[in-house]
């Protein structure tokens, strides 16, 4: 019985019709050739690679660092690259699927924000001491930070396990309530400080204990990208990848910004 599909009651053999195939068998050089050829890579098989990790958080970077100099000679588009990047930021994480149009939207709006916050530190003074040449010094910390993670990640030095996995969502958790309060603090408190509860010392180690969270969060970073190129995640997680490596590195700069503003500036 025929079917309503046009496409099926036209081809032989949905139609009741069959059609006589004279195919020879493949000889056994055939069949040797076919053994012999080399496995299909990961690029044709559409499945993530290194290279594809790479290239996609190249494209990011480049946006955002476009994006960073926007930011850098119009500083009053600062506020808004944060609210949007924040947005952006938010539905890029709970998103099932990876979106390169979004992901590229965050980089340039945060890129925005990054700009706009890196001019206001490097032309400020906190307690008469001028600020100037802090973005070059936070540049080559976060370069730094980032190699020694990668160093220990793939060293082996530093492995991602369950416990450690369970430990670094914990002190994250643990750090956003922190900085909420302390932002809460800023805006509503009476101290004068320009960063709340993290002044002095106190902030000095906050601040350590920030770049070293970050870290954990990019071999976290390096352990997905990893795990993902060994599971045969598709192509498109790449860009997950790209986003997540921004995503940190972003945060890792800012906290050495902040980290050595408070360090000159006492």
């Amino acid at each position: 019985m025929q079917g309503n599909n046009p496409i099926f009651s036209r081809a032989e053999g949905f139609n009741g019709r069959h059609a006589t195939y004279d195919a020879a068998a493949p000889s056994a050089e055939e069949l040797q050739n076919m053994y012999a050829a080399p496995s299909a890579t990961p690029v044709q098989t559409g499945r993530m690679t290194y290279d594809d990790v790479i290239m996609k958080t190249g494209i990011t970077f480049a946006v955002l660092l476009v994006g960073a100099v926007i930011g850098w000679m119009n500083t009053g588009l600062t506020f808004i690259g944060l609210i949007v990047g924040l947005v952006l930021g938010l539905v890029n994480a709970f998103k099932r699927n990876p979106s390169p149009a979004l992901i590229l939207l965050y980089a340039g709006f945060e890129g925005l924000f990054v700009g706009g916050i890196s001019n206001f530190f490097e032309n400020t003074a906190i307690s008469g001491r001028p600020l100037d040449g802090i973005v070059a010094q936070a540049v080559l910390g976060t370069l730094g930070v980032f190699a020694a993670a990668l160093f220990a990640y793939r060293s082996g030095r530093v492995r991602v396990t369950p416990k450690f996995r369970r430990g670094v969502l914990i002190a994250l958790g643990g750090y956003a309530i922190f900085s909420l309060v302390n932002l809460l603090f800023m805006w509503f408190g009476s101290s004068d400080s320009a960063f709340g509860f993290r002044d002095g010392w106190f902030g000095v180690l906050i601040g350590l204990f920030a770049v070293g969270l970050a870290s954990f969060c990019l071999i976290l970073d390096f352990d997905f990208i990893e795990q993902g190129v060994k599971q045969g995640l598709p192509a498109k997680f790449a860009w997950t990848a790209a986003f997540g490596l921004t995503v940190t590195l972003v945060w890792l700069y800012l906290e050495i910004l902040r980290l050595l503003a408070i360090l000159r500036g006492e």
